[in-house]
């Protein structure tokens, strides 16, 4: 199952992912509880929601652009130190007169992430290749989302309360300084060997090339209406996890439970991912995927009791980590790396989008109407992302040869055992 950890490359890029990641995690809870004790105001606190989404809408597709043109290895060690220097700027906030400071601060991190999102999405199968090794990278950043959703919140909002929120701004910005040097010292993997200047002509010609290379490619097409539909019904439903958890469930400590068991699900899903991803074809196990979630949905929001509540949320975990890795890997193998950081920016705004209207139609729905409702809307509208799944291309599972690296001495080891090169964990 952890195969592509042989590789000396990989090994780092999950490092630095683990690191970074978890530092942001960190500040999920503290950053808008800072806000709302410096403010008491709820507007003020959704606007940090805002701040992080608004720079993906307007930066991904000229993201996705500069991380096929450019060193996509310079360009994620050079996002990480942005992102430390953007962090930094929290340190400055101690008044409600300086919350637009956070606000900028936040924008600024974010889109820094708007360039290296893509860019880590592109180069993760440039470095494990397109084969078996690329289900183990993937399942294995499924267990790292995992394992970081169900500590990095909870551990955030302790070490806030017994160290300051200065502390976990300055745990984050090590955090990114730690990634910056270990994706510094994998190998440069250049995309493009016709690059010339970047200027605005060729910045809309890539652009349109991108574009054109996702209208073609009916998988890309399919993952991308799939996918937006479904995140758009998975965000109805986040926004109201809160006040379910605190009005049906009875508090907010009960609520935190649920928001552990979902990272438990992702923790038990990324095993289970890397045995399917190889075996089953992606329509197949993207639409059990979608209609386990569906059927979690409907669970958690029905329960009463917390006992009831953390099955369904466990569920919800297992199924969600597939339904977000298997049209990662999709088309991650579907498509030439030289395009992928522009069509991964493609989904990342389409993403974006998603939740935002996810985010603002669940509750309007569930004040005009009930939150069963919601629920109700977002079952059916995920069992109609699962139907969906039937227009993609019938491919069977990949069977494309690793990189040459895979030979390199300090992966070697991938090769001593068939398990771990075939499609066995």
């Amino acid at each position: 199952m952890f195969a592509a950890l042989h590789m000396r490359d990989f090994r780092l890029l999950w490092s630095g992912r683990l690191v970074s990641t978890l530092g942001s995690w960190l500040l999920v809870i503290a950053v808008p509880a800072y806000v709302l004790h410096l403010t008491g105001s709820l507007m003020a606190t959704g606007l940090t929601l805002a701040a992080e989404y608004l720079p993906l809408l307007l930066l991904g597709p000229l993201a996705g652009v500069l991380t096929d043109r450019w060193d996509r290895r310079r360009l994620m060690y050079s996002t990480d130190l942005f992102r430390a220097v953007a962090v930094s700027v929290l340190l400055l906030v101690r008044s409600p007169d300086t919350v637009w400071l956070l606000y900028f601060a936040l924008a600024l991190e974010s889109a820094g992430s708007v360039l290296f999102r893509p860019a880590a999405q592109a180069q993760v199968p440039a470095v494990v290749g397109k084969g078996p090794l690329l289900s183990s990278a993937n399942s294995l950043n499924a267990i790292t989302d995992g394992t970081v959703r169900l500590v990095g919140a909870p551990l955030g909002a302790a070490l806030a309360t017994l160290l300051g929120f200065d502390f976990l701004i300055c745990v984050d910005i090590g955090s990114y300084l730690v990634s910056a040097a270990a994706i510094a010292l994998t190998a440069s993997r250049p995309v493009r060997a016709d690059v010339g200047r970047t200027t605005v002509v060729q910045l809309a010609a890539d652009l349109r090339h991108g574009l054109h290379a996702l209208g073609r490619n009916g998988m890309a097409r399919g993952l991308l209406v799939i996918s937006t539909v479904f995140l758009a019904a998975n965000a109805s439903l986040s926004a109201l996890l809160v006040p379910f958890g605190v009005t049906r469930l009875g508090g907010s400590e009960q609520t935190g439970f649920v928001v552990s068991a979902l990272g438990v699900g992702f923790l038990v899903g990324g095993p289970l991912i890397r045995v399917l991803l190889d075996r089953v074809p992606p329509r197949r196990l993207l639409a059990g995927a979608l209609l386990g979630v569906a059927a979690g949905f409907w669970a958690l929001f029905s329960s009463t009791t917390l006992g009831a509540a953390l099955p369904a949320a466990v569920a919800i975990g297992v199924f969600g980590s597939m339904a977000l890795v298997v049209p990662q890997t999709a088309l991650q193998r579907a498509l030439p790396n030289e395009v992928l950081g522009r069509v991964s920016a493609v989904f990342f705004t389409a993403e974006a989008l998603a939740t935002l209207v996810g985010a603002v139609a669940g509750p309007t729905l569930a004040e005009a109407a009930h939150i069963d409702a919601v629920k109700w809307m977002a079952c059916g509208v995920t069992v109609l992302a699962a139907a969906l799944c039937a227009m993609l291309p019938a491919a069977g599972v990949a069977t494309a040869p690793e990189p040459d690296s895979v030979a390199e001495p300090d992966s070697a080891l991938a090769a001593e055992d068939p398990d771990d090169v075939g499609v066995s964990t």
